[in-house]
């Protein structure tokens, strides 16, 4: 195309058909030597930039003195920028590339929500170098004030793995700090009295919700966990075989634990109208909650306060096994499907009673034979 000359040095334009309208329109270009190299690079338009030989000129001075882009370096630039973002692994990244690194690992998925609430939102976006121990604190107070120490533990604990993840893969260097995780006393083991349980028992009959009270039953006699009752099908229960499987537990490998008689006949008395054995109002979904119901039942049993309807009757079978003397810790282990066995670790105290309590039986024997050998050399006397 055709150069048209202007009363500004390094100034030009060219003649192009008018977009959108009749008419020619003049879209003018610079050149300017940079570092030796002639550059030449387009200014704007007449009539779309409103672009004039003396703006063009003003430009030119601009592109000269390094006070602006051409579109050449424009695009450049951005292209770097975009093999800089595509290389930068910040924490939230990690965490995606941690999670398909370990797909079968199916308690990730249950750490998700808990990463996209309080990590990715907050500091997600940060490379682990830009990390202050300022940054982790404020995610930790945040949670504690608003009651939730438990959760501030396992979300701290949550950015330290996936920070670990990434030193391990050598995607990113150690943090010069250490991330410290808050301290939980969450050993806490709730039981319940014979009397409590008696009452228990009474209240789960006597409810109008048998929904819930069926729910409360497993609980007490499998050990299960509140997600995964929840979740069962009747496919997961093998009443030929005696067992019950467990899918997606909270461990994350499929577990399967024995189907007990009592186990059993809750089953039986439940009617099959769904997949799931609990199913929810909405259609192929499962029951969620029935707190009001458990929090009535616990009511009306006379529960001591704080003590949770589900998880502390978990507890309560974990203790009468233990405390049974007939259960060791490792089948404990299996049948709470703990994946270590420090989680069972806390019930120890229950079977060294039992067992302390069975050592004194042989002393009991002996002062008894002693004793009657005594009355009988009295009573020869």
């Amino acid at each position: 195309m055709k150069r048209f000359k202007t009363d500004y040095p390094g100034v030009f334009f060219r003649e192009a058909k008018r977009v959108g309208s009749k008419g020619v329109d003049r879209v003018y270009y610079v050149v300017f030597k940079k570092d030796g190299k002639v550059i030449e690079a387009k200014a704007g338009s007449q009539h779309r930039n409103d672009m004039t030989p003396a703006k063009a000129a003003l430009k030119r001075a601009a592109l000269i003195e390094g006070k602006a882009e051409t579109p050449a370096e424009k695009r450049e630039a951005e292209r770097a920028a975009k093999d800089a973002e595509k290389n930068r692994w910040t924490i939230a990244k990690i965490w995606d590339q941690y999670c398909e690194s370990f797909p079968e690992n199916k308690a990730l998925r249950h750490e998700q929500g808990k990463f996209d609430r309080y990590i990715r939102d907050a500091i997600g976006g940060k490379e682990p170098a830009d990390l202050l121990p300022l940054d982790v604190d404020r995610i930790r107070l945040s949670l504690q004030k608003a009651g939730k120490k438990t959760m501030a533990a396992r979300v701290i604990e949550l950015l330290r793995r996936t920070i670990n993840h990434g030193v391990k893969r050598g995607l990113i260097p150690a943090l010069p700090f250490k991330i410290e995780v808050p301290k939980l006393n969450n050993q806490t083991t709730e039981d319940l009295t014979s009397e409590q349980l008696a009452r228990l028992i009474d209240a789960l009959n006597g409810d109008v919700d048998q929904v819930a009270a069926n729910v409360m039953r497993l609980a007490l006699y499998t050990g299960m966990r509140r997600g995964e009752i929840f979740k069962l099908k009747w496919s997961d229960i093998d009443f030929d075989r005696g067992f019950i499987s467990l899918k997606d537990p909270k461990g994350g490998k499929d577990q399967t634990i024995p189907l007990s008689e009592k186990a059993k006949r809750i089953f039986s008395d439940i009617k099959k109208t769904d997949d799931f054995i609990f199913p929810g109002r909405i259609q192929g979904s499962h029951l969620n909650d029935c707190r009001k119901s458990f929090n009535r039942i616990a009511k009306a049993a006379q529960l001591p306060k704080g003590f949770r309807p589900l998880h502390g009757l978990r507890h309560v079978y974990a203790s009468m096994l233990a405390s049974s003397g007939q259960v060791d810790m490792y089948t404990l282990q299996r049948l709470l499907t703990h994946k270590s066995p420090l989680m069972t670790q806390r019930y120890a105290h229950l079977r060294d009673d039992t067992m302390k309590r069975a050592s004194d039986v042989a002393g009991d024997i002996i002062d008894n034979i002693s004793n009657l050998q005594k009355r009988k050399s009295e009573n020869a006397e």
